[in-house]
Parts: structure tokens; sequence; C-alpha cells
């Protein structure tokens, strides 16, 4: 699956916020190495280095068009091109970061005590995911993908999952020696036509349309998009309402 950049920063403001969130969660503490583990296009990872200007701070992804988007711009940063599941460190980091990034990923049972185990000693695991695959939006893409008309294309297609907050509390508790676990619902004003296809388009839509020649894909969004105004009505103000939790956890080694 290839990502787009400018299609993920559309909405870069709503989708910094968690990050930030999540950084300021990690309160006092100044980490000498930095690693941040699905990147993307780079714009958290400079958050990042601006919070702990003195730290080295590494970046990792999968997709070399985001490479090359975070890349673009000169800094200390160190981008690595890796494939984040299987990515191994050279030196243990003090804080490994990952926002919107692991719910890509199967089996977190065995992923984060390996993330843990990765960490210097008492260094750590801050992540965010979104925890919204119960919202209108993303069952009415399941829903639609599920219909005869799509199902031998896409079915199959994975959007990510998660497990639940209290499911990620019972599985970090035994590797680390403090947790935090979280949920937050952010009520994001979207603005421009199609608002919420448009934000779709940039993370969980993409697995269906990279399975769809161009004519089938303008279908399909035109079959998601009758639903979708309806649970998401635009308003007279212009603006989009998209209610969307995310889950955080902080884990200490």
């Amino acid at each position: 699956m290839n990502w787009d950049p400018e299609q993920y920063l559309k909405f870069v403001d709503a989708r910094r916020r968690p990050a930030l969130d999540l950084i300021a969660r990690l309160g006092g503490k100044s980490p000498s190495r930095v690693v941040d583990l699905g990147c993307g296009a780079g714009n958290v990872t400079r958050l990042l280095a601006e919070r702990w200007p003195q730290a080295e701070i590494s970046a990792v992804d999968s997709d070399v068009a985001m490479l090359r988007k975070a890349s673009s711009t000169p800094s200390s940063i160190a981008w690595q091109h890796a494939d984040i599941a299987a990515w191994q460190a050279l030196v243990p980091p003090d804080l490994i970061f990952s926002n919107a990034t692991l719910h890509w990923l199967g089996d977190h049972q065995h992923l984060l005590p390996a993330l843990l185990e990765k960490l210097a000693d008492g260094g750590a695991l801050a992540v965010q995911m979104p925890s919204n695959f119960g919202a209108p939006s993303h069952q009415i893409l399941r829903k639609l993908a599920d219909d005869y008309r799509w199902q031998q294309t896409l079915g199959g297609v994975e959007m990510g999952k998660i497990l639940s907050a209290a499911d990620y509390h019972r599985l970090l508790t035994p590797h680390c020696r403090h947790l935090e676990v979280w949920e937050t619902t952010y009520w994001q004003a979207l603005s421009g036509d199609d608002a919420i296809i448009e934000w779709m388009k940039g993370t969980t839509l993409r697995p269906y349309l990279a399975r769809l020649e161009k004519a089938a894909a303008d279908k399909f969004l035109n079959a998601y998009r009758i639903p979708l105004a309806i649970a998401y009505p635009r308003g007279s103000d212009g603006h989009t309402l998209f209610s969307f939790k995310r889950v955080f956890f902080v884990a200490q080694r």
C-alpha cells in the first residue's frame, strides 16, 4: 500500500493534535535518544526535535514517498527506510514514540512487549492509535466493501485494528514499571467539500482504493458518499463535525 503525503496532510492540524497531547503527557522526560516509529511525512518527528533539541532523533517508516516528503527539508533527524514491524535499534533508545501507526500492524500481544524490550532501562514507549473503528465512517465503509458489488475485489482488506484500552493495560502492566492508558474523543470541525471522504482518503480508505482501478474507485466513493452525508451532515457554517476517538498509552520500562 502506497501513501500520499499531500492527501494525508490536508488536515494536518487535526492530525497533529493527538501527537501534541501525547508529547505533553511525557512531562519532564529528557531522553537522549528518540525514535519516531512510523514517522510518515515527518511533521510529528519535527515536533519531537523541537521538544528535545539536544536529543539524537531518528525516524523510521516503510513508505518511500512519505520519507521523501519527510526528508525534503534539511534537519539533523536521521530518516530510516525500514519495515517498522521488524525494526531493530542499534543503540537502545530512551523513547520510542509512535503516532497513528501501530494499528496497521497485527499481533500487539507480541509486538508491544518486544518494543519495550528494545528500550534503554527506564525508557518509555509512547503510543497513540485511532480507536474509531466502530464509528459510522468505518462501519459504512466495512459494510460497503462486503456488498456483492465489491466483495470479490475488496474482501479481506484490513482498515487496521486495535485492542481495547483495558486489554492494553492488562497486556503492558507485567512488562513495565509505570503505565498510563487513556482515551480521548476529538470533535473535529473539518472544512471543505467531501470532508469525511478527504480525511478517510488520507488513511483508512487507502488499502481499499489501492485495489480498484480509477473508474471503479470513483463508483465506490460515490456509493460511500451517500450514507456518509446522512451520518455526517455539513453544517450551515460549511464545516462537517467528525468525532474521532483515540487510545493512548505511555509505558516505562
